[in-house]
């Protein structure tokens, strides 16, 4: 049949093409008047117009045919899909000159994991990519980005005038682990500029490390989660222990995880996309003298990424709407992500799933480059993409309101893993609850140029106490009706909608004294809070029952640096490159004596949080050691304010 189809529309092709140069007459309309049997009169039709009537006719006719075989395929494939089993099947027809390509997904595993994928020709189809080849298998939908959206893609990235020196970092950072047993759990960065890519997957692979459980390897995220909690480490001990006894199968096994979590988010837990390169099989075959990571290497060694042209040449692209899918296929090509071009790969397979009309959509100012000018650092929108699935520039909660329609954006939603930066200790922003206050005590840690990551094993790290608890209410109600980004200040209305919501009962000259300016700042509303009695709604503990937290906190900074040789007997070796990891002592002093503890007047006060060895209610306390200073303790004020940090040996560094 269709062979004969074939026949047909060549037929009526070749009659169209002997037909003359000069447009058909135009015909006049039939008489009104009718015949006997009441059938309008015709005219004689001529011999032309006899052709073209034919031509119409079979074209009419072939399209039938193929829409009719259409319908029966396609309600096949639906009723394959209904009962779990392999689905295959690809339509196209003609509709007002535009082609239209209906996939079904196939080889899933249950009836849930198939989804039927919609693509019009013209369209940008998933996450903003055009289809121009379509392969169905094993679940997952392969295209390919056309030439105008590769050039999109890669101005978004990288702008038009990107530096070679920039390109170079960027295609030559892969995601692989340190080989060095002391920080065998943490991601290595042996060039500038990705290392906000390598942070973020970082802060989730600790995630799955330390608080998730191994039986929940093929689960969804939002399945996982739920376990995960059953499993958290009961003390430092063992989670430190976890990071000691990793396997190469156990860290990678996270890395696929993380990533696969993080495209999912950026795809709204409906797709992931994944990007590889089409110069690769999907099968890496490993050779009796090379390894996989050789064989790729070699591949790769040609391999030059300079515009847009030269990603539409190599990328390929595949949409998974399953998780397992997803994980299978992230394992698969799990080496070509440890290449050098790894950190490039998952940012555009980060991009494109989001949709990189969405990503624009996310931005303040759709302008810049992500990649930053002129050292090629990540932007924050790249890092906020990564840790909650919008490409949002800003790191305070919600968004601003500017007037006359327009808004600035941040974070709207809670994250698994958060964000801290030294910008915040320095006022040039304020990072919101969402960031500061993650689900896991894990955060990606800002500096001026670099990304690095904090964690703690426990996560009472992030408990509150009565008097932490009321405090964060409060901050978050002001913050609510702070319209300035986080200056620290709201008007008189907002600061009577916050009192009543918090019930904060102030006299009445104490109000008239925080209005009398026209404005509320928010540190002097605090020291207000500070003086009234916690049974009024403020802060004052008149039982000296809050005393002090103490815990660690771990900081790891993935770029490889030159350090010494511990474990070397003589001294004759060469200094090795490896990342660091710094165990630091934080101790946060109690909120509600400020300026007792600064000043170092002994206050009665029980913890009720006592530690061992900790004094009783009748001790006073003491002024702690002077604190060891580097620019991450700024940052970690941020999130504990004043508090106290120490450390053995070098101090940690951000940069």
């Amino acid at each position: 049949m269709v062979d004969q189809e074939d026949e047909d529309m060549k037929m009526a092709v070749r009659q169209d093409n002997q037909q003359h140069e000069s447009p058909e007459p135009k015909r006049s309309k039939p008489r009104e008047n009718s015949s006997a049997g009441g059938e309008a009169l015709q005219p004689e039709e001529s011999p032309e117009a006899a052709q073209r009537r034919t031509q119409r006719e079979l074209m009419a006719a072939a399209a039938e045919k193929r829409m009719a075989a259409a319908k029966t395929t396609s309600a096949t494939a639906v009723k394959s899909v209904g009962s779990g089993k392999d689905v295959k099947f690809e339509e196209k027809r003609l509709v007002e000159g535009k082609s239209v390509a209906v996939t079904a997904v196939t080889n899933v595993e249950s009836a849930r994991d198939a989804k039927v994928q919609g693509l019009e020709g013209n369209s940008r189809g998933i996450g903003g990519v055009s289809v121009e080849k379509i392969e169905c298998a094993s679940g997952i939908a392969d295209t390919s980005l056309s030439v105008l959206e590769a050039d999109e893609l890669f101005l978004m990235i990288f702008g038009n005038r990107v530096t070679r020196d920039v390109l170079a970092q960027w295609t030559n950072q892969g995601i692989r682990f340190s080989d060095d047993p002391e920080t065998s759990m943490g991601l290595v960065q042996h060039e500038g500029g990705p290392c906000g890519v390598l942070a973020a997957i970082q802060a989730f692979v600790l995630k799955y490390l330390l608080f998730s459980p191994e039986e929940a390897v093929n689960v969804a995220p939002y399945i996982s989660s739920s376990l995960s909690m059953r499993r958290v480490p009961t003390n430092e001990s063992v989670a430190a222990d976890i990071l000691l006894s990793l396997s190469g199968e156990k860290k990678s096994r996270a890395l696929v995880r993380s990533m696969s979590e993080i495209l999912f988010l950026c795809g709204r837990s409906e797709r992931a996309v994944i990007v590889s390169l089409n110069i690769l099989n999907s099968d890496f075959e490993k050779s009796a003298n090379r390894s996989e990571d050789e064989v790729i290497a070699e591949v790769l060694g040609g391999l030059s990424v300079e515009s847009g042209a030269d990603l539409q040449k190599v990328l390929r692209v595949d949409t998974c709407t399953s998780w397992s899918i997803t994980i299978k296929r992230l394992e698969a090509i799990l080496p070509l992500f440890r290449s050098r071009m790894g950190a490039l790969l998952f940012l555009i397979s980060a991009l494109l799933s989001r949709g990189l009309d969405n990503v624009q959509e996310d931005r303040d100012d759709p302008t810049p480059p992500l990649v930053t000018s002129p050292f090629g650092h990540a932007s924050q929108e790249i890092v906020n993409l990564l840790l909650s699935g919008s490409a949002v520039p800003n790191v305070f909660d919600g968004k601003i309101d500017l007037g006359g329609g327009m808004f600035v954006k941040g974070i709207s939603t809670p994250v698994e893993v958060g964000f801290l930066t030294l910008l915040e200790s320095l006022n040039y922003c304020k990072v919101g609850q969402y960031l500061k206050c993650p689900k896991w005590p894990i955060w990606v840690v800002g500096s001026e140029s670099h990304y690095t990551v904090l964690f703690a094993l426990d996560t009472k790290v992030q408990e509150e106490n009565e008097l932490e608890y009321r405090e964060s209410q409060i901050r978050r109600a002001f913050d609510a009706q702070d319209q300035s980004g986080g200056g620290g200040f709201i008007g008189v209305e907002g600061f009577h909608q916050v009192i009543r919501e918090t019930n904060i009962n102030l006299p009445t000259e104490k109000i008239e004294h925080l209005c009398s300016t026209g404005f509320i700042v928010w540190s002097e509303f605090w020291q207000v809070l500070l003086d009234l009695d916690k049974n009024l709604g403020g802060m004052k503990d008149s039982t000296g029952l809050m005393g002090k937290k103490v815990f660690d906190l771990y900081h790891f900074n993935g770029i490889a640096k030159s350090v010494a040789n511990g474990s070397q007997a003589f001294g004759n070796e060469s200094p090795i490159q490896r990342p660091r990891i710094t165990k630091l002592k934080v101790s946060v002093p109690p909120r509600w004596t400020p300026e007792e503890f600064m000043a170092d007047i002994p206050v009665a006060s029980g913890s009720g949080t006592k530690e061992s060895g900790s004094a009783d209610s009748s001790s006073e306390v003491s002024k702690p050691a002077p604190s060891q200073h580097a620019p991450l303790v700024d940052c970690i004020r941020t999130r504990w304010p004043r508090s106290v940090c120490n450390w053995e040996g070098d101090a940690p560094s951000i940069v």
